[in-house]
């Protein structure tokens, strides 16, 4: 495996991120990997290499690059939490999508990524993010997920759930039955306006599971089970989608 850690250049500076990739059978279909709220880490480092280690170019951004290059949260305090909640709510989607346009030039340039097949992953925060990207950039994303996402139903005008008309690529959404973040009825409603765009998708409840259950190091929350078949569902969906192609 080829592991790098570079900046990918963008119109507000420089992003830092974590790129990894097999050594060997490229070019690689590609993966953007969007963090969650506690930020970029080694937790999130593994994970992107478990995706990597079966083929594919992933790409997994510092989101808040605009105001710190090294945040991540190292202990559920009251403090550390009021700087997590800052630095997640300076984000929006257009920042984001701004940012993919980015990172979609960036790939264009590497010889070992097959930009023609890139998908896209987003945890907790980032449900909405690839939404938004999906949105933005139809004839690029091929598909994505959104892994108990959280805000996808807002009242803004910008919410994701309005974007779904815009979304012709494949959407898989993993839903935590007990998830203050998204509520059945905040499903419901992204299910009816998936359903009214016309979008290609899957929503699965995934039971007794808490928001956050894929990360290992979430003590009391992670769920292996649970884990693991969203790791089949990735695999399932990126391969369909990007390889196959």
């Amino acid at each position: 495996m080829i592991e790098k850690h570079l900046d990918i250049e963008t119109r507000d500076g420089a992003m830092n991120s974590f790129v990894v990739y097999p050594e060997e059978n490229g070019p690689h279909p590609v993966v953007l990997f969007y963090m969650d709220a506690p930020g970029k880490r080694e937790e999130l480092h593994d994970m992107a290499r478990r995706l990597a280690s079966v083929g594919y170019y992933v790409v997994l951004p510092n989101l808040y690059y605009r105001r710190t290059r090294d945040f991540w949260l190292q202990e559920r305090t009251e403090p550390a939490m009021a700087v997590m909640f800052g630095h997640m709510r300076s984000l929006t989607n257009a920042m984001v999508t701004q940012d993919t346009e980015s990172i979609l030039h960036f790939i264009d340039a590497q010889p070992e990524a097959d930009s023609n097949r890139a998908g896209a992953v987003g945890y907790c925060m980032s449900g909405p993010f690839v939404m938004a990207a999906a949105a933005a950039f139809p004839d690029r994303i091929k598909s994505i997920a959104s892994i108990h996402g959280a805000n996808l139903v807002t009242d803004q005008s910008d919410s994701a759930h309005r974007m779904a008309a815009q979304i012709r690529c494949e959407s898989y959404f993993a839903c935590a039955e007990i998830d203050q973040w998204a509520p059945e009825a905040v499903i419901e409603t992204l299910d009816a306006a998936l359903v009214a765009g016309g979008t290609p998708h899957r929503i699965e409840w995934y039971p007794k599971a808490h928001h956050g259950f894929v990360f290992p190091l979430r003590a009391g929350v992670y769920d292996r089970e649970s884990a693991e078949r969203h790791w089949e569902r990735l695999f399932d969906l990126f391969g369909r989608t990007l390889r196959a192609v």
